[in-house]
């Protein structure tokens, strides 16, 4: 029997690993992991992500071949394939700052793994990671080997959050990259019987190692241009009455474009893009190619402005002050039907309302309170490194409350932000929230997700990105 070990149990690690069990009931699959309270979340009723159809997989596998524990040694010196999907976040100090990603993690769990193995070895990476990091967790385990042989693998994961489970079902591509000697490829063919019980090998890729890890970055760094592209053409289209979603409409339908990925919104976030681009940055400057590094920056850049600009829309539609005026933020997720507010653009606008002293009352249905707190009051990159790294209690934001409701969340407030695409905010009574809210009452739709017309009608001053400008809000140029 083949067993299968996955360090790290987060959104990589717990999806991917229940759905090869699901798939291979001959496989034994242990997913652990050094957070007591996060393993027994997953063993749990109440799973620690939230992920639409997760939860049937789980339940169907675990205790069956699919089990969660925090006995990393035991489980890592038993298996014969080990997957690494633990945290490479951007560093925060040092070499690097800012762009780099923090490979500490990834390391410890290299030397931890040399010095627990008997057997030989697969060892798979499965976080994004920069390219050549292969390189380095070789050396790392070859140096310590005692006699032991281990392969690496990269096998980058290209899940969308909120589809996740649909993705490993039916996968655009599987990607393998490995060494080009016959015990490299052996390893790849191995991975690759895996994912073969469930995935056509026409969909299942092999590359060499540095192809498969700077596949993955490029992968995300195309995806998040063509969002910064939609967005940078929003702001001309409301400078110019265009609407943008007919130019993304008529842009679409040219095949060689297609029309995925070009809604205009306030901007993209989670865990990926910006750390993925930043990475790209960095390793374009450490091998002298500053131009390309510098193509790379504007895509991070225009998402920046497209959110300063929202909250400067914000403020100038409304008299040029928001100081003491209760905002209703709806949506703080960074997408919907998912929990993760990973660097949400909700973030960066609340934080731009705040320091207008704006108040804000916030509402998303998934996001819990203590952590939209924590979000508000960390610094940059400072979410993604480990709890026990992070300030103790995060000081809550005095002026930002979190409700439970949408109705409570616009009662008495003179603007609403929506700020994520969640279904429900289409089909709110938005006739009883402008009889609740201060006049005049206004709606900043950072989505595109609101009948703007009917809003209209009912007596909202609407702003929606890149549409044509209400003329309240002509007479109210945005000062930059």
């Amino acid at each position: 029997m083949v067993k299968i070990c996955c360090l790290g149990a987060g959104y990589v690690g717990g999806p991917t690993m229940a759905v090869i069990a699901l798939k291979c009931p001959s496989i034994e699959v242990v997913v652990v992991d050094i957070s007591q309270t996060r393993i027994a979340a997953w063993n749990s009723d109440q799973l620690p992500i939230y992920e639409p159809g997760l939860d049937e997989v789980v339940k169907e596998c675990r205790g069956r071949n699919l089990f969660f524990s925090t006995d990393l040694e035991k489980h890592v010196s038993e298996a014969d394939i080990i997957f690494v999907s633990v945290n490479t976040p951007t560093k925060t100090r040092g070499l690097g700052a800012g762009k780099a990603a923090d490979l500490t993690y990834w390391e410890s769990a290299a030397r931890m793994i040399a010095d627990v193995s008997k057997s030989d070895k697969i060892v798979v990476e499965k976080s994004t990671v920069p390219v050549k990091t292969a390189e380095a967790i070789e050396k790392i385990l070859t140096h310590n080997s005692k006699g032991i042989n281990f392969q690496i693998l990269s096998n980058p994961e290209f899940l969308a959050e909120g589809t996740a489970i649909q993705d490993l079902f039916n996968p655009d591509r599987v990607l393998i990259g490995g060494r080009e000697t016959p015990e490299g490829q052996k390893a790849i063919q191995s991975l690759s019987d895996v994912y073969a019980h469930w995935v056509p090998k026409d969909r299942i890729i092999a590359t060499n190692l540095w192809s498969a890890e700077l596949s993955k970055l490029a992968a995300n760094a195309f995806l998040a241009q063509r969002i910064s592209s939609v967005n940078a053409m929003s702001a001309l289209c409301e400078a110019t009455g265009a609407d943008v979603a007919e130019v993304a409409h008529a842009v679409g339908k040219d095949t060689r474009i297609g029309p995925k990925f070009l809604n205009a919104s306030v901007g993209f976030g989670g865990s990926c893009f910006q750390k993925d681009i930043l990475n790209l940055v960095y390793i374009c400057e450490c091998n002298g190619l500053p131009e390309v590094a510098n193509y790379w920056k504007q895509v991070i850049k225009i998402n920046d402005y497209q959110k300063t600009r929202f909250v400067n829309r914000v403020v100038s539609s409304m008299f040029n002050t928001v100081s003491g005026k209760k905002i209703a933020v709806l949506g703080f997720a960074f997408k919907k039907d998912t929990g993760d507010t990973r660097e949400t653009p909700a973030i960066d606008v609340c934080k731009g309302l705040l320091g207008d002293k704006a108040r804000l009352s916030i509402y998303d249905p998934q996001v819990t309170e203590d952590q939209i707190q924590r979000d508000l009051s960390l610094n940059k990159f400072e979410w993604d490194h480990p709890i026990h790294l992070q300030p103790m209690s995060p000081t809550s934001v005095k002026q930002a409350t979190v409700v439970w409701d949408a109705y409570e969340a616009t009662k008495d407030a003179h603007g609403i932000c929506i700020l994520t695409e969640w279904d429900e905010f289409k089909t709110l009574d938005y006739q009883r929230i402008f009889d609740n809210m201060q006049k005049p009452a206004f709606v900043f739709d950072g989505r595109n997700i609101v009948n703007a017309d009917k809003l209209r009608e009912i007596g909202f001053i609407v702003y929606s990105i890149g549409k044509p400008l209400d003329s309240w809000l002509k007479d109210m140029p945005a000062v930059a």
